[in-house]
């Protein structure tokens, strides 16, 4: 399949689950079109980029290691992601990628996660907190911010107020995390 051909399937999809899974398994079956959805999902100005991040999500959440060789390019283009239904599992995939490296099982990304990589990733997920966006998009970055800050403490040290300042103004499930976040934070002792 062309990379037009491809785009042109991902015009097709809609929000719905099925929908979304169909596309995903089209490219499970042929890794040869991740590159392609790679590539359309930083087309951030073009509507079917959010159907690019729709379907990136479905891929990595079966298949996180799909995106081993594409993490320069997608950490490196992450924060251009604007239009929110894209931002969303963008910050899911980040999200996937920190749980990833700080898994008990020796894996691939415990050796190809660049420290430039995560810093990346940690600069984007701040400014998803500190930016009006939806909770979903949120709870993945603070997730991601708390995992990758269990190595780097000026993280936590940073997203601590960020979850304390917002707890009284956002919605149920951004205080249900952050309460649960601000927890695990202190549980980490001080070095």
């Amino acid at each position: 399949m062309t990379k037009e051909e491809f785009y042109n399937e991902l015009t097709k999809i809609s929000a719905s689950r099925e929908s979304r899974l169909n596309c995903s398994q089209l490219v499970k079956n042929d890794m040869a079109l991740f590159p392609y959805l790679i590539e359309i999902l930083f087309k951030v100005d073009d509507k079917i980029s959010c159907h690019a991040a729709w379907v990136l999500e479905f891929v990595c959440t079966d298949y996180i290691y799909a995106i081993i060789p594409h993490l320069d390019t997608f950490t490196k283009n992450i924060h251009k992601v604007h239009l929110e239904s894209a931002v969303r599992p963008v910050s899911k995939v980040c999200q996937f990628i920190a749980k990833a490296y700080y898994s008990k099982e020796n894996n691939t990304f415990k050796r190809l996660l660049s420290p430039e990589h995560k810093e990346r990733i940690v600069e984007t997920c701040f400014d998803w907190m500190i930016n009006k966006h939806k909770v979903a998009t949120k709870v993945f970055a603070m997730e991601t911010l708390f995992l990758i800050g269990q190595e780097n403490t000026w993280i936590h040290d940073d997203l601590k107020p960020i979850l304390e300042q917002d707890f009284q103004t956002q919605s149920a499930a951004f205080k249900s995390r952050a309460k649960h976040i601000l927890l695990r934070m202190k549980k980490i002792p001080k070095s």
